[in-house]
């Protein structure tokens, strides 16, 4: 293979919803170091916007730049093939585990290659979070299941956001708070938090959700109590309280700071698709709005138990997660898999414009 035909979906920085698809003949031969991996399939959540939301921010726009002003590559997860290596222990037909743009292929420099994988040493990689420069074979990976994968594409990235985010907030005492209130209680991230906190009865969780999505939260069985927004105001304040906030919501928030006052000892915020302005504490009582992010609390983990025993107890978090979900007697997540980047792209606008059923899980076929 000389060369091979690049397809790639760029997203506009300025409006997520809008995409387009480029194509381009690329050459395929490799300098010394260097895989060429074909894209197979991918997942693409809320979570992913996210990433978009916070491109400049969080440096997310630069694991995959484009070169194109004003328009970015959107990272997803998901899993790929190896077409042609010239990389040392890496073979062709290898199968990785990892963060990759929306595209038919990418071009990585493999550096500290070792059984469980590689990273990409790519150079306008070397300074960004190395969490998100780590790619799994899967046949090391004591995680991977080829019937699951598309579960481990949907839940993994979500899920170590969760499992890290339960893991802080026990770290830190629940900072003195008794009752846990979470937003955006029906999207995977909050309920993978809940999942994670099932095993600590000194915290009350409380759903906070829509009145459309009401019943899909209380049939989760993971909270405790789920209140739609409109019934906030009359919720108890009888107890300290830390608030979860997965929606982004900026009079959410005020509501809440108002509604809880004292009792509110922390705010943390985790991240929302839809509201992507950094957290203000401008005219609110109580505490100032915390930003969380998990590769802090992991490399914090990493230091403390060990990077094999962090992925140790991840991995067993993760695989007692994913077998409730895809358990047919649960309802927690529905996999709809679609194919090509015309459904990428629809996807993508749909999930902006918080049209997807909670209860969907979408992956996009891209071979």
């Amino acid at each position: 293979m000389s060369r091979y035909t690049l397809t790639q979906l760029l997203t506009d920085k300025s409006a997520l919803d809008n995409s387009r698809v480029t194509q381009s003949e690329q050459d395929a031969s490799l300098a010394d170091g260097e895989v060429l991996l074909k894209i197979r399939r991918c997942a693409i959540t809320t979570n992913n916007i996210t990433y978009a939301a916070f491109g400049d921010s969080m440096q997310y726009w630069q694991f995959f730049p484009t070169g194109i002003p004003g328009w970015g590559h959107m990272p997803v997860w998901g899993f790929a093939d190896v077409l042609a290596s010239a990389a040392d222990g890496i073979a062709v037909g290898e199968r990785f585990y990892g963060y990759f743009p929306v595209a038919s292929h990418i071009r990585m420099v493999a550096e500290r290659v070792t059984k469980r994988g590689f990273y990409d040493g790519s150079e306008h990689r070397r300074a960004l979070v190395s969490a998100y420069n780590q790619y799994t074979r899967c046949s090391a990976d004591p995680a991977y299941a080829e019937p699951l994968e598309n579960y481990q594409m949907l839940v993994r990235p979500l899920f170590i956001t969760s499992f890290m985010l339960a893991d802080f907030l026990q770290d830190n005492a629940f900072f003195g708070a008794q009752r846990l209130v979470i937003s955006s209680a029906s999207s995977k991230t909050a309920y993978g938090t809940a999942f994670c906190l099932k095993d600590y009865p000194q915290v009350e969780l409380v759903a906070l959700t829509s009145a459309r999505n009401r019943g899909f939260v209380e049939g989760l069985g993971c909270y405790q109590h789920t209140i739609s927004y409109e019934e906030l105001d009359r919720q108890p304040k009888d107890q300290p309280t830390l608030y979860v906030d997965f929606s982004g919501d900026v009079d959410l928030r005020a509501r809440i700071h108002r509604h809880y006052g004292d009792a509110l000892v922390y705010d943390c915020f985790a991240g929302s698709a839809q509201n992507t302005d950094v957290p203000s504490d401008a005219d609110l009582p109580g505490p100032k709005p915390a930003f969380y992010f998990a590769p802090i609390q992991i490399r914090k983990r990493n230091a403390d138990w060990g990077p094999d025993l962090v992925n140790q107890r991840f991995n067993a978090a993760q695989s007692s997660f994913i077998a409730h979900i895809s358990n047919p007697q649960h309802v927690w997540m529905q996999v709809v898999e679609e194919e090509g980047f015309a459904a990428a792209q629809t996807l993508i606008s749909n999930l902006h414009d918080g049209k997807i059923d909670a209860q969907q899980g979408r992956v996009i076929r891209l071979d």
